[in-house]
C-alpha cells in the first residue's frame, strides 16, 4: 500500500539567521515552498514531524501534501540541509507541482530475487549494484515510490541496464533521453573470486608456455 505524507505548515514572515535560530530552538523547521509559477513562500514546519518523515525512503519520492491556512498544495522534496554534527534538520526546500506538468525525481531501486538469482545460486557469483536510484520523468500522478529490478535470470557475467528496467505507464528514465551511450548498467553478477584468480593463473601459465616454446 502506497504511503501518504502530509506536512502542516505555517507562513513565515521573519527572515534571516537570527529568526531561523529562534524557530529551531522552538522545535520548528524553516522551509521554502516555490515553483509552479507562484511566488516563493517562506514557511515553518514541525521539526520532529519532518525528521520522522525523512526516515521513510518513500518520503523522498512522493508527492507531499502541504496543509496551510485551510488550503492544500502539492509539492516534492527538493533539498534537505542537515546539521554537520548533530541530528538536526536545518532547512528544506519544497517544489510545488502541477498535475499537468511533468516532474523529474530520483526514485530508489529495489532489487528483487537476489537470493534465487541463477548466477548466484548455481554459478556462485556475487550481485554488484552499480546504482541504487535513478532519475525519472513523469506527471505527478504517475510518480512511482520505487522501481523494481528483477535479477532472477541473470547469469554470471551478465548485467542489467537502464533500458531493461520495467517502468510503470507514463514514466521514463531521464538518462535514456540523452542517447544509447547513457544506457548504463544497473546491476551485474560478478564471477566468484576463486574463478577470477584461476583464470588469471591459467592465463599466466599459458603465456609462460608460449615463451618456452618460442625459446626452444
Amino acid at each position: 500500500m502506497s504511503m501518504t505524507f502530509e506536512l502542516q505548515a505555517e507562513p513565515r514572515a521573519d527572515q534571516g539567521k537570527g529568526a531561523s535560530r529562534r524557530l529551531r530552538r522552538a522545535g520548528k523547521l524553516p522551509a521554502i515552498l516555490y515553483g509552479a509559477g507562484k511566488d516563493p513562500q517562506s514557511i515553518t514546519l514541525d521539526h520532529n514531524a519532518v525528521k520522522l518523515s525523512l526516515e521513510h525512503e518513500a518520503f523522498y519520492s512522493h508527492v507531499l501534501s502541504v496543509q496551510m491556512e485551510g488550503r492544500t498544495e502539492k509539492a516534492i522534496l527538493r533539498d534537505v540541509q542537515r546539521h554537520p554534527c548533530k541530528p538536526f534538520i536545518l532547512h528544506i526546500d519544497l517544489l510545488r507541482v502541477s498535475e499537468d506538468q511533468a516532474i523529474r525525481v530520483h526514485v530508489p531501486l529495489h532489487f528483487v530475487n537476489e537470493d534465487t538469482c541463477v548466477g548466484v545460486k548455481t554459478g556462485g557469483g556475487m550481485v554488484s549494484h552499480q546504482m541504487v536510484e535513478v532519475e525519472v520523468e513523469c506527471l505527478p500522478r504517475n510518480l512511482p515510490e520505487f522501481l523494481s529490478v528483477d535479477v532472477a535470470n541473470l547469469k554470471v557475467g551478465d548485467s542489467l541496464h537502464l533500458s531493461e528496467i520495467d517502468l510503470p505507464e507514463g514514466v521514463s528514465i531521464v538518462a535514456l533521453s540523452h542517447g544509447p551511450d547513457h544506457d548504463l548498467p544497473v546491476v551485474s553478477i560478478l564471477k566468484p573470486r576463486g574463478a577470477a584468480v584461476e583464470e588469471e593463473e591459467a592465463g599466466g601459465e599459458a603465456a609462460e608456455g608460449g615463451e618456452e616454446a618460442e625459446a626452444s
